[in-house]
């Protein structure tokens, strides 16, 4: 797309449109993640190409690449939409909790503006719309480094907790709930539960239970449709696979009496351990065990074995999370177009804001919504 000199050296931004290049990316993609200090699990090659072989629509890939020499330094995963505008959102749309660029930290100013310069080339006829930027991320550099018209707007919320021994997580609580999770805790480990980590090769099998155990869970409650469909489970098993090889993800499964009664998708990166899904067997309750501090206690001490700074809830306020008094951290969303194209970023903005205005003014008119939604979804599920 275009070359510039900087004094890290020549600087090449590409355009990838072909999803065979994106496969044969993978081991430079890797070596870049691990170059990028705020690169999550999210932006690994293993997530994002197996979304797009599950969710991509043909003719509609725009990452742009930036080389120095022969080595990947930079990198933006997009993909073309109209809905009905013409945007650029990013790869993994809405099952992925956090989005972010690419940029090696060795040559980070001088990618970020070569990173800006091509998507500035690729947004001539859209609307860049970057969602779920996690605070710090690289995002907001080039969100900086944007010549023409921008905004900025709030996205999902998601929850932290510092990586500590897990007895420093319980005496973070109020006195009452520390004493109720320290009892929860000895029924747990009256019950007996053991700890299986998953290998590569038993992935799929495991995938299979885990998402059977969340639909049981979850039956009768509003389960998200998506989680059910045939091209979830794939991409899921895709993905966790690999990322179980190349250690950027965890399948974790909890066995009584040699019976899988709980799974957990734990997805990792330098600067985090995020659990993604989980599934549990309503039989569990019956046995007083709470499956949401088993699994809190074993993924806090892998996270802190592991070196890792961060114990992600990542999205959603949900009650049981903030029992823990974890950080509330608020994604953001970051609006980008050509100076010609702001009258559209605008119109896009408005767009984005009414809907949100909508949603929030229907749940405070209709407490029962939310009752109504599941329901909705449960009758789709079956």
């Amino acid at each position: 797309m275009s070359t510039g000199a900087s004094s890290a050296g020549i600087l090449t931004v590409t355009l990838c449109r072909d999803p065979r290049q994106f496969a044969l990316l993978e081991e430079a993609w890797n070596r870049l993640v691990r170059a990028c200090p705020t690169a999550t699990p999210f932006q690994s090659h293993a997530w994002l190409h197996s979304w797009w072989l599950s969710y991509g629509r043909e003719g509609r890939l725009r990452i742009v690449l930036v080389r120095r020499g022969g080595e990947l330094v930079g990198a933006a995963p997009l993909m073309l939409v109209h809905r009905p505008l013409p945007l650029l959102v990013p790869l993994g749309g809405g099952i992925t909790d956090y989005f972010d660029v690419l940029v090696d930290r060795d040559h980070a100013g001088p990618v970020l503006t070569a990173l800006a310069r091509g998507l500035h080339r690729a947004a001539r006829g859209a609307v860049v719309d970057l969602r779920e930027v996690r605070p710090g991320a690289a995002a907001e550099r080039l969100y900086q480094e944007w010549s023409g018209a921008k905004r900025t707007l709030a996205d999902s919320t998601c929850m932290e907790l510092p990586t500590l021994p897990f007895d420093e997580l319980v005496r973070r609580m109020p006195t009452g709930g520390a004493q109720r999770v320290r009892a929860k805790l000895r029924k747990t480990d009256a019950a007996g539960i053991e700890e299986h980590e998953v290998t590569e090769h038993e992935v799929p099998r495991a995938v299979r239970t885990l998402l059977r155990l969340h639909e049981k869970q979850w039956r009768g409650r509003g389960v998200t449709p998506e989680h059910l469909k045939p091209r979830f489970a794939e991409h899921l098993t895709r993905a966790t696979r690999r990322m179980v090889r190349n250690g950027d993800g965890r399948l974790t499964e909890f066995r009584l009496d040699g019976k899988v009664v709980a799974a957990n998708v734990t997805l990792l990166s330098a600067g985090l351990s995020g659990g993604y899904l989980y599934g549990a067997d309503p039989e569990l309750r019956e046995r007083k065990v709470d499956v949401a501090t088993l699994l809190l206690r074993y993924e806090a001490g892998r996270a802190l074995a592991d070196g890792r700074p961060v114990v992600s809830f990542l999205r959603g306020s949900e009650p049981y999370k903030n029992h823990w008094r974890p950080e509330t951290v608020v994604n953001q969303r970051f609006l980008l177009a050509t100076a010609s194209l702001a009258p559209l970023l605008r119109l896009h903005e408005s767009q984005v804001t009414g809907r949100e205005r909508a949603v929030s003014a229907l749940r405070e008119a209709l407490p029962a919504a939310r009752d109504w939604r599941a329901r909705l979804n449960e009758l789709r599920v079956r």
